[in-house]
């Protein structure tokens, strides 16, 4: 769940501990605070007192320095932050139950506490499958952070790493190749494992500013943003959920060889070694790198590897950057983190909700599987909007499902099986209408490659025409008589009125559409000049026009500027996220017609106040 929507369910008290952390950091003067203050000064200059929104804009502003200090706070071992926000962290874990979170402790603890001893009698026993080297190194780490624990035992104070401490401890963790798993077990061995109560456990995830409580609801929120911070701070370059797709394209031989590293069972199922090597915390970047690679594999052929995966397994267009090994991961991952970030779903709400109930028809025991590989704790999971609040997407559902299983499902379906089958079963699924609206900003910017990414491939010349049939079914959609025949009618070969509503006694709005590549229209003469010749063609054919509507994707400073000056063409400015956000909510409301004079104040038209008109 978005941050945003996190902050709109709760209320003062509960997110207070959070917004005292960002104005502490605010306090600080981060790099961006010339973007924070304008912020606050356009509105009421104080955080505590802003909506949703901007918390999270102003959020967004000082994630770079929220990740220090979330860093810094893994050094007080004895805290626990690194068991907790691991919980937290996982895919499915974002909104939990007081009560399933204390199940999900307990379990973690008890869990926790056989494998640390299973891992101390593995280090010491000489008949350990483990290779000497490789307990060299965990001798090596756990030697330093003995050290570094027991330092202050000499100075008589209280035992803790300090955050210079830990910054050395984690560069040598990263040399070591140590897995996030070996370094927690190792860390424990040193330092006492207490259980702590409820209270204490959401207070520290609270005073740290990742978590959120409802007391009322009794139910614990981490928000999207948040999760991918501590992910980042825990040395975990990507989602669970992405390692799983990356290793699913693997071969068995490589998963053994990841097994053999990390000391992780040979003769278990593929399923079973991959579940394996995401809960040990293995490094994605070392996997693709080193881990899946023979010794003595040339560089050549690792990055031809890493090539092959990226183009033809993950079929990611256009392929991957980078001259370096490591460049080339590094871009792997800004891809999984772009999806991420992403609200959107590769098909459409609609076919999402569709394709659960099928699924969930043909297998009867899917909706335990998702719960059991997410960790969720409804009953019924198999509900679209229940399952993307924890951004849990169709492709996410379908790679837990074993392919022998996926056969049958296509089968009994009709979708072909040949080549990939998870994309034959998402094309299957696609509502074109609704996909295409859920894209719609994205239209607007022609944005190509984002578009490719969620299901949807066009010709660059055919951009334009789509961004303005899909503003048609919009205004369709939100009540208005989008007149065709009288558009026809009063257009001419020069100039050609994009969409015209009819408001009745001969009025009407004309609405233009504009689609950029760069992120702000900014070219006010000639679109002027355009609106002021389709008001004299309305004229000409005795037609009053009310208003002038401008939709786009985005409008410089400069352009607002201008618009506002201009008093000839009574214009209004609307984004396309503003448009679409307006459907929605128009959608969830009472009404049966959008109220058309929630268009007629604005310069640029904002969705909030409209909102909030549309849902008394």
């Amino acid at each position: 769940m978005k941050l945003e929507k996190v902050l709109d369910d709760l209320n003062f008290w509960e997110k207070n501990s959070f917004i005292k952390k960002i104005e502490e950091i605010v306090s600080q003067s981060p790099k961006k605070i010339k973007e924070i203050d304008k912020i606050l000064s356009e509105s009421s200059g104080d955080l505590k007192n802003i909506d949703s929104k901007n918390i999270a804009k102003v959020f967004e502003h000082v994630e770079e320095e929220f990740s220090e200090h979330i860093k810094s706070v893994f050094a007080n071992i004895g805290s626990q932050y690194d068991i907790l926000t691991d919980i937290v962290s996982r895919d499915g874990n974002c909104i939990m139950k007081e009560d399933w979170f204390i199940r999900l402790y307990e379990k973690e603890l008890k869990l926790f506490k056989e494998k640390k001893n299973k891992f101390l009698n593995l280090i010491e026993s000489e008949k350990s499958e483990i290779e000497e080297s490789r307990k060299r190194d965990f001798t090596i780490y756990k030697a330093c952070l003995t050290t570094a624990f027991n330092n202050d035992i000499v100075n008589n104070q209280e035992q803790k790493i300090t955050s210079d401490e830990q910054s050395i401890l984690l560069t040598l963790s990263n040399q070591l190749g140590l897995s996030q798993e070996e370094i927690r077990l190792i860390n424990y061995t040193v330092v006492p494992l207490k259980k702590l109560d409820f209270e204490t456990a959401i207070n520290n995830l609270k005073n740290i500013g990742v978590a959120f409580y409802s007391k009322k609801l009794r139910t614990i929120y981490v928000p999207d943003e948040i999760v991918k911070i501590i992910r980042k701070a825990k040395g975990k370059d990507v989602a669970d959920k992405f390692f799983r797709r990356v290793l699913l394209l693997l071969r068995e031989p490589q998963i053994n060889l990841i097994c053999k590293r990390y000391g992780i069972e040979r003769c278990n199922s593929v399923e079973q070694k991959i579940k394996d090597i995401i809960n040990k915390g293995v490094s994605f970047s070392n996997v693709l790198i080193n881990d899946i690679h023979k010794d003595g594999t040339k560089l050549m052929d690792k990055k031809k590897f890493i090539n092959e995966l990226s183009d033809k397994g993950l079929k990611i267009s256009p392929s991957i950057r980078g001259v370096t090994i490591e460049e080339k991961v590094d871009s792997l991952i800004n891809h999984f983190e772009k999806i991420e970030k992403d609200e959107k779903v590769s098909i459409s709400i609609d076919g999402y909700e569709k394709l659960l109930l099928e699924l969930g028809g043909f297998f009867h025991e899917l909706s335990q599987i998702i719960k059991n590989a997410f960790e969720l704790q409804e009953e019924n999971v198999l509900v679209s909007s229940y399952l993307l609040d924890y951004n849990i997407k169709p492709q996410d559902v379908l790679e837990i499902i074993l392919e022998n299983d996926l056969k049958k499902f296509c089968e009994a379906k009709g979708i072909k099986i040949r080549g990939d089958i998870i994309s034959n079963i998402l094309d299957a699924y696609k509502d074109a209408e609704n996909l295409y609206l859920e894209n719609y900003e994205s239209i607007g910017f022609r944005d190509q490659n984002f578009l490719k990414e969620n299901g949807i491939v066009m010709k660059d010349a055919e951009i334009g025409l789509k961004f303005e049939e899909l503003t048609k079914t919009i205004f369709s959609n939100l009540g208005f008589d989008v007149d065709e025949e009288l558009r026809k009618k009063i257009s001419t070969k020069k100039d050609k009125i994009d969409i015209v509503l009819s408001m009745g006694n001969n009025e009407v709005i004309i609405v233009e559409c504009k689609t950029v590549k760069e992120s702000g229209y900014n070219k006010f003469s000639s679109v002027s000049r355009q609106l002021k010749s389709y008001i004299d063609l309305a004229k000409t054919n005795d037609l009053k026009v009310i208003k002038s509507l401008l939709v786009a994707p985005d409008f410089s400073d400069e352009f607002i500027k201008e618009c506002g000056l201009d008093y000839e063409l009574n214009l209004s400015l609307l984004k396309a996220a503003t448009l679409i956000k307006i459907l929605n909510g128009f959608k969830d409301s009472k009404l049966k017609k959008f109220p058309h004079n929630l268009l007629m104040r604005d310069v640029l038209i904002q969705e909030d106040r409209v909102l909030k008109a549309i849902d008394k």
